[in-house]
């Protein structure tokens, strides 16, 4: 047995022992992280990569898995993955992390589908509940499912502030207050990691440092034309709030978003290439001695600032800034040969391979890599961990209006005719009845999505995000005008991120906010089987007008606001 594999020694002491038996091949592989599907090991990978079996193969121990077939399936593709790294002489074991699994989205390019995962509100529903405690139990029961699949660092929460209503990004967020983001933010690391990181532990990988939500106009830096950060009402330090908070919590891993900071003291580069950043703000200011692992693609796609650079001249600055793994790439052999010319010292690789396995050897992976797919089976998605996500979608539900009686007043009556957009007989069941026109109804349910500008090709990344202005259409607020004209109407809108409901609070009698919920779960909360207990995580803007005036770094800065932060009205108030 060497030193590394033996249990009862220090972490620090394997660590040292196993750097010691590594090629530079080795070390190299280290600081890669591509994403792949839980499949077999012939599927290529994405953005041209090579087979998952083949990047296992070169030495590669972190993989960013996509699908989620079924928790027995996750189980046994892992341990099937750990067996293939047993191949190597150094059986280093592999690490397998996740996006955001365990919320009701129809957003798959920013959180993946549930699948056989329980299915909370998004993280904008568990702000709009606003309780730490919540969030704790939540993370907690994350833990567990990631657990028993194999799954052992997350690549979330996003904790980033929400200060610019346009952006696209806000689904995935705590919302725009930093107290309550920050709070949240450490409910969240610890309930998945614990006060220290340990073999029960999932690694949290928090986003986006140092803060992605101030951005020009609105856009997203997944695109070139969204990838200006700008702080016009000096916030930067303020989007820092929440990673100084998850810092101190002690999270282990550590994301800069692609953004390029405009204005500022940092050079204008992307944040994952950025030494005053990365090394000057989080290494030398901060204290921060975790893993920093850029998002992903920086070096093949979303590389800017220094999109005139050569694909390995980007890695070597984004090395020199401070990261320590490439997320989203798998070109070991670049990082080998920039070694093996002298570009990149073997010192540096050092550094980071230090980080990245002391991080394997406290996670237990050296020791017990291995899980149980039969009782995976018996973890993941429980009736009692469903039941948990239930409520939590119901809870979240915001009630900003309500008409004082009629048939749209809620919780709404049984036996009602009722016209519905969104919802199905079955999903009313023995409440009430479905009729074909609103003329025919008692009352009418609409189920509207916050308006966004339809970009890119069908099914493309840009078409997920969702952006741009958010005025609902003249043509759709006429047709809903209608509707309301012949039935008295209440209206539950999905907000990814906020909305000018200012003409359709005065057309609609009701109007709910939800952030993240099944039909089933509206359809309880509209009968009054479930409360709504949420409170708006963001100010709502009155007018486009007002959203293009404010400062996107700042917090609350849209004038006269249609609804504040915090509001949110009960049934047990007014009913």
């Amino acid at each position: 047995m060497y030193p590394y594999q033996d249990p009862t020694l220090p972490v620090g002491q394997r660590v040292e022992d196993l750097l010691d038996r590594m090629t530079v091949e080795d070390k190299a592989a280290l600081l890669f992280h591509p994403l792949t599907l839980v499949d077999d090991f012939d599927r290529p990978g994405f953005m041209d990569a090579p087979t998952l079996g083949a990047m296992l193969d070169r030495g590669i121990t972190h993989i960013n898995i996509l699908s989620a077939p079924s928790a027995r399936a996750i189980a046994e593709w892992h341990n099937a993955v750990q067996e293939r790294a047993l191949r190597h002489p150094l059986g280093i074991p592999v690490t397998v992390a996740s996006d955001p699994r365990h919320h009701f989205t129809d957003n798959p390019a920013t959180a993946l589908l549930a699948g056989p995962f329980a299915q909370f509100p998004e993280p904008l529903g568990l702000a709009a509940i606003g309780s730490a405690d919540l969030v704790a139990a939540f993370a907690d029961l994350t833990r567990r499912e990631y657990l028993a699949v194999g799954i052992r660092t997350a690549l979330h929460p996003q904790i980033d502030l929400a200060t610019d209503s346009r952006w696209a990004r806000q689904s995935t967020t705590f919302g725009e207050d930093p107290e309550l983001s920050s709070a949240l933010g450490v409910a969240y690391i610890l309930g998945l990691q614990g006060k220290q990181l340990g073999t029960e532990s999932i690694a949290v990988m928090a986003k986006h440092f140092p803060g992605g939500g101030a951005q020009k106009d609105g856009e997203d830096p997944h695109f070139s034309y969204g990838k200006e950060q700008v702080y016009p009402g000096g916030g930067f330090d303020l989007h820092l709030e929440p990673f100084k908070r998850a810092i101190a919590a002690g999270v282990a891993q550590l994301m800069p978003y692609y953004g390029v900071p405009v204005g500022t003291a940092y050079e204008e580069v992307g944040f994952g290439f950025n030494k005053d950043v990365i090394t000057g703000l989080l290494r030398d200011q901060l204290g921060y001695d975790g893993i920093v692992c850029t998002d992903w693609g920086i070096l093949s796609n979303t590389c800017w600032g220094v999109e005139h650079l050569s694909y390995e001249q980007r890695m070597v600055k984004a090395l020199d800034a401070g990261v320590d793994q490439l997320g989203g790439e798998y070109r070991t052999e670049t990082l080998t040969a920039l070694v093996k010319a002298g570009t990149v010292s073997e010192a540096r690789l050092d550094v980071s391979a230090r980080r990245l396995l002391r991080e394997k050897f406290r996670l237990g992976l050296f020791d017990d890599r291995f899980v149980d797919a039969d009782r995976a089976e018996t973890i993941v998605g429980t009736p009692a961990s469903r039941a948990a996500g239930m409520a939590a979608q119901t809870a979240a539900h915001t009630l900003l209006t309500n008409t004082p009686d009629g048939p749209a007043h809620l919780p709404l009556a049984r036996g009602l005719r009722v016209y519905a957009e969104g919802l199905t007989q079955e999903h009313l069941g023995q409440r009430a009845t479905l009729v074909a026109t609103p003329a025919d109804a008692d009352v009418a349910v609409l189920r509207l999505s916050a308006p966004y500008e339809k970009r890119g090709e069908p099914m493309s990344v840009e078409s997920f995000f969702h952006a741009g202005s958010l005025d609902f259409p003249a043509g759709e607020l006429d047709r809903i005008r209608a509707i309301a004209a012949a039935a008295p109407t209440v209206a539950v809108i999905y907000l990814d991120r906020p909305a000018i409901l200012t003409e359709l609070a005065e057309i609609t009698a009701s109007l709910v906010a939800d952030f993240g919920a099944s039909a089933e779960a509206v359809v309880q909360v509209l009968f009054g089987e479930a409360r709504p207990e949420g409170n708006l995580p963001f100010d709502l803007p009155s007018s486009m007008a007002a959203v293009a005036a404010s400062r996107p770094d700042l917090p609350f800065d849209t004038a006269e606001p249609l609804f504040r932060f915090g509001h949110g009205l009960r049934y047990s108030a007014i009913g």
